[in-house]
């Protein structure tokens, strides 16, 4: 009798201690806290990376999700309300965002998506040696800034002046325009700042683009995300090309040409951030990348509907056109 009671008792601290393991397993999922503009969920590239190194959720990672929905203010709020939720890495695109998250914490993992110039924005001390709780990857879109108005230029050969819309307030714009300026003068080029804080902005700069004379629009990523709709219908109606960052730009909105990074490439290589850094490493340690992968798309509908005619030395170095 006393053996059986033994026996039980010792089936009972194992269930017990079972029970208990399996509850601590569970509560270590990570949970990835995710920050993002005006999307629904995180970018198929990115969770497919996660996938590929062994990450599913609802298995073995989480993610708590939040966007903006298009208003940049709700940053600093959607970034502190993560770090409230202690999630294991923030991984977050975008200057405004970032800023956000380095604002809101020291001390949780953030990982950048994509960032134009991450030392010049004094997110990272270096790109080798970053430093801090932030690393990831840039998309070096300062130094894009001048291919994309040599390319417009191939393609509008009597292009004199072109409007950049930008927020002055964003540092990120900011480097992107003195880029531009530069490469405008090498060109020839007369350079006009569309100054737009908000949607309030946007009408009056658009229009004083064709007060100006302005023979094409140069739209960067955050502008164009947040005022894709406006200035496709905008451009459309005035029959004026535009350039912007990305292909999905170029595919939905009527966008003429797009130059950069690939950004599903750039997603996807982000998760291997994610992985180093649940399995030990620190954000401090891990350099950050650099696009190694760059597309050209051309939309030639858009041409078509204004009228314009790309050269073929320009449609025979396009990585996708859109017929």
């Amino acid at each position: 009798m006393f053996r059986r009671i033994i026996i039980c008792l010792l089936l009972a601290v194992v269930l017990l201690t079972v029970s208990s393991a399996e509850a601590q397993q569970a509560q270590k999922v990570p949970r990835i806290g995710f920050l993002a503009t005006n999307v629904s969920s995180p970018p198929q590239a990115f969770v497919q990376g996660l996938h590929e190194l062994g990450y599913f959720e609802s298995k073995n990672i989480a993610f708590e999700f939040r966007t903006t929905e298009g208003k940049q203010e709700r940053y600093p709020d959607l970034a502190a309300e993560l770090v409230r939720l202690k999630v294991d890495i923030i991984v977050v695109g975008g200057n405004s965002g970032i800023r956000a998250a380095k604002k809101a914490t020291s001390t949780i993992p953030i990982v950048m998506l994509s960032v134009g110039d991450p030392v010049g924005l004094g997110l990272v001390l270096n790109l080798a040696r970053p430093g801090g709780n932030i690393t990831g990857l840039s998309q070096m879109s300062p130094d894009l800034t001048g291919k994309r108005l040599e390319l417009l230029k191939e393609i509008l050969p009597k292009l004199a002046r072109i409007a950049f819309i930008r927020d002055p307030d964003n540092p990120g714009m900011k480097l992107r325009f003195k880029e531009a300026q530069v490469a405008a003068l090498a060109l020839g080029i007369r350079l006009q700042s569309l100054d737009v804080r908000s949607a309030n902005e946007l009408t009056a700069a658009l229009s004083a683009a064709i007060k100006e004379h302005a023979d094409a629009l140069m739209v960067p990523a955050p502008m164009a995300t947040r005022y894709e709709k406006e200035i496709a219908a905008f451009a459309g109606k005035n029959r004026l090309p535009w350039t912007c960052d990305t292909m999905e730009s170029v595919e939905h909105s009527g966008c003429l040409m797009a130059y950069g990074p690939s950004y599903p490439d750039l997603h996807r290589r982000a998760a291997t951030y994610v992985d180093k850094i649940l399995k030990g490493a620190k954000p401090a340690d891990l350099p950050v990348e650099q696009p190694t992968k760059f597309e050209l798309v051309i939309n030639l509908r858009t041409a078509k509907q204004i009228g314009l005619v790309i050269p073929p030395n320009v449609l025979a170095r396009a990585d996708r056109v859109i017929r």
